[in-house]
């Protein structure tokens, strides 16, 4: 086995290589599509808006009409949104109501602060421009034009798009399914009283919440004795129904870690060690043809390697579009004096200054340390932080869905 480290886009790329989209799809009705990922390009069939309309309640007139303020006009009809109105007689305004139609010959709206309603004529204290409050058919989508691509995270806003150009029904790609268990005679689940030596199972809780964030459709096996037999058993029934395979723990070269031989047996694996911390150890390979992924069994390293190497997988296997999570340039709030000659994942925040500031244990078992954070930075190689440094700062908004 090649002992050499990789780095991390060595260790992302091989994954992504690995990453097959999945082809089956399925229509589903636009308001039942939140989450999904989008088959098909989306083209819009209509302009929005469909016409000019009033950005605002007020009165819309022709510009001309009104050289100074204080023209006084009178008030020839009132036009709602939904309706219609006539057009406009020159000399004139109308009472107009935001998402209305702009009638025919008028040329700008006043809002009804500028102006004061008597009877049957309006006061107009401002002198307006052409097109002034007025939005133009086709500003915001045209006809024709791509509303939404293939890969396309439908995200609440999309979904409104999509509704706003009149998309009924969407083809999305059906879910991934993820088969996930721990395996490990020390494992409880809480609510159990806690036996001596024993600890209460947290990955699985981890785990399933971000795969759920993703969308994906869990297969839980739940927890797995330290068992040979049991474990390959339990793979063949992952193997059966998932698109990936995803465990934490058990593939290194204790005695009683059984993962790494089961999936030896029943596949293939690659146990890779990547130049990254938290998280060296990772296993990629296949089971009966569904790949699978082991993840190291520290609960830091385990969320770690999930956010910056699993998530980008699945988004691939999705049909999602996979793009580098976005980050901010920081000012450092901390010194880093002893760097690892790894590239690091630090968990961190933004303080009440907007500087980032650490979590002051980063070991890799300290869970807490995920939930005090909204991040991480990413520290290169024998990279030193001295407060005032400028660090790369990853928001976990990037990472979690």
């Amino acid at each position: 086995m090649n002992q050499k480290m990789l780095s991390f886009e060595e260790a992302l790329s091989r994954l992504l290589a690995g990453a097959v989209p999945v082809a089956e799809t399925e229509t589903l009705n636009t308001l039942d599509a939140a989450g999904r990922v989008l088959a098909a390009v989306q083209q819009s069939g209509i302009d929005v808006p469909p016409h000019d309309n009033s950005a605002m309640d007020g009165y819309v007139l022709r510009a001309s009409d009104v050289t100074a303020a204080g023209c006084s006009l009178p008030i020839s009809q009132r036009i709602a949104a939904g309706s219609v109105g006539a057009a406009l007689m020159p000399g004139t305004a109308a009472r107009i109501f935001t998402g209305a139609p702009i009638p025919a010959n008028a040329d700008a709206v006043v809002m009804q602060e500028q102006c004061v309603a008597e009877g049957d004529r309006v006061t107009v204290n401002h002198i307006p421009k052409l097109g002034e409050n007025i939005r133009r058919r086709g500003e915001d989508v045209a006809a024709g034009s791509v509303i939404l691509p293939t890969g396309s995270l439908l995200v609440p806003q999309a979904l409104g798009l999509a509704a706003s150009v009149g998309i009924a029904r969407l083809e999305v790609f059906r879910k991934i399914r993820v088969a996930i268990f721990s395996t490990g005679d020390e494992l409880m689940m809480p609510g159990e009283p806690l036996r001596p030596g024993a600890i209460y199972n947290s990955n699985r809780f981890v785990l399933r919440g971000l795969l759920q964030g993703m969308g994906c459709e869990l297969i839980d096996l739940g927890i797995v004795a330290d068992d040979l037999a049991q474990t390959r058993e339990t793979l063949r029934r992952a193997a059966h129904g998932a698109d990936l395979i995803l465990t934490s723990g058990g593939v290194s070269v204790g005695e009683e870690d059984h993962v790494k031989a089961a999936v030896q047996a029943e596949g293939q694996l690659d146990l890779w060690r990547i130049a990254i911390k938290p998280g060296k150890p990772l296993a990629f390979g296949s089971v009966a043809g569904t790949p699978f992924i082991g993840l190291p069994g520290n609960p830091v390293a385990s969320f770690v390697t999930f956010l910056m190497l699993v998530r980008p997988f699945l988004k691939k296997r999705q049909g999602a579009m996979v793009n580098v999570p976005r980050s901010l340039a920081l000012t450092a709030g901390f010194d880093w004096t002893r760097p690892d000659k790894r590239r690091e994942f630090i968990r961190a925040r933004i303080g009440s200054d907007g500087r980032a500031e650490i979590y002051p244990q980063q070991n890799s078992g300290v869970l807490s340390s995920t939930v005090w954070a909204d991040g991480l930075i990413d520290l290169a190689p024998e990279q030193k932080v001295a407060a005032g440094d400028t660090v790369r700062y990853i928001p976990f908004t990037e990472l979690l869905y």
